[in-house]
């Protein structure tokens, strides 16, 4: 859970990499009705309104009570919509990182999937200034807070231009763009995951417009609330009743034999995207296509000459050098298996591996 309805929030924070020629007036004005909406197909679901969770009811966000101005650097104190922090663990001359705190912690594969890839997909729009007409909310704050406290999902957001809509109706406006986007860009040859990622999100939000309960097979937040109607229409419990803040809890506990959701899984009541051997198998295995490969590869091949490693370097203990040996890792898209694949096979050795790359061997 990303609250203890004490007053505190853990940070559930996603990281993208962009191009640092992207203004970044350009990200807030963009951005902000986007994460402000978002949340009605990734909200995690909460039991209580306010930060300590004291008003009575159901909210579609486990976050929003606890963000209070646009744009800001606190990720504990003071909490922005958009973060401005900027580390981005890349070359910094050409890439930012933007931090993401406004997300909740979910259980759901869709929902993961879908804050992800929506994400991807806008930010996309916003470095190729594809991104036309004006989103702009009169009041971000009050609106993210507002949509959070409809599971109805019928609040309609005050734009500045003086149009009215409900947080679907917002992401909709994203999901036609994208979709015009990938269609100018790519045409038919548009990704697989793309494609996925477009019709997913329009299914999703077609039927939460029709009724959310809808995708209680899919999105977290209405997966919990209808435990939680089943709870409460069963036993005659009000919103306030402890034992539906222990439901909210325990459908998050990640133990399989104690969490509500795995619960869930098992029975067959939510819909998964990846299977058990997918996920153990990315435990163990980088993915290929990224610098991910290259520091996965050493720490597997050469584990005991890998004095630290990061995002953007491998550090290497090499016996008879003075100094460690830092390989920096710079660039995201490289050392992928297509760069480095046929170099890590040949190299027995650590001190190989650095000679090589280093010109020295």
């Amino acid at each position: 859970n990303n609250t203890d309805n004490k007053g505190a929030s853990y940070g559930c924070h996603e990281n993208y990499l962009m191009h640092r020629s992207t203004p970044f007036a350009d990200i807030v004005r963009h951005l902000t009705p986007f994460f402000v909406s978002r949340q009605v197909v990734c909200g995690a679901g909460r039991v209580g309104r306010g930060a300590d969770g004291r008003n009575e009811g159901f909210q579609i966000s486990q976050r929003a009570d606890f963000f209070e101005v646009e744009v800001g650097l606190e990720t504990t104190l003071k909490r922005p919509i958009i973060n401005t922090r900027d580390e981005p663990h890349a070359d910094p001359e050409k890439y930012r990182r933007l931090h993401v705190i406004i997300g909740d912690a979910n259980m759901s594969e869709v929902s993961t999937y879908l804050k992800l890839g929506t994400t991807a997909l806008v930010l996309a729009m916003i470095e190729d200034k594809f991104l036309d007409g004006d989103l702009a909310l009169e009041a971000p704050v009050a609106e993210l807070r507002a949509i959070s406290h409809d599971p109805s999902c019928r609040h309609l957001v005050a734009l500045r231009d003086g149009r009215r809509m409900t947080g679907i109706q917002l992401q909709m406006e994203y999901l036609e763009r994208a979709r015009k986007y990938t269609e100018d860009r790519f045409g038919a040859d548009v990704d697989e995951m793309t494609a996925d990622v477009l019709d997913r999100w329009e299914s999703i939000l077609t039927r939460l417009a029709e009724d959310p309960m809808q995708t209680s097979r899919e999105l977290d937040w209405v997966a919990k609330l209808e435990l939680l109607e089943g709870y409460r229409t069963r036993d005659g419990l009000n919103w306030n009743h402890p034992r539906l803040q222990l439901v909210d809890l325990q459908y998050s506990d990640v133990r399989p034999e104690r969490g509500l959701y795995n619960r869930l899984v098992a029975r067959g009541r939510m819909l998964r995207l990846v299977s058990e051997a997918e996920v153990a198998r990315a435990v163990e295995l980088p993915p290929e296509d990224t610098r991910a490969y290259f520091r996965g590869r050493c720490l597997q091949k050469y584990p005991d000459a890998v004095a630290a490693a990061s995002w953007d370097s491998v550090i290497f203990d090499i016996p008879g050098h003075d100094s460690l040996q830092r390989v920096p890792t710079l660039e995201p898209l490289r050392g992928t298996r297509v760069h480095v694949g046929d170099l890590l096979d040949r190299c027995r050795t650590a001190g190989e591996l650095v000679a090589a790359l280093t010109g020295r061997g």
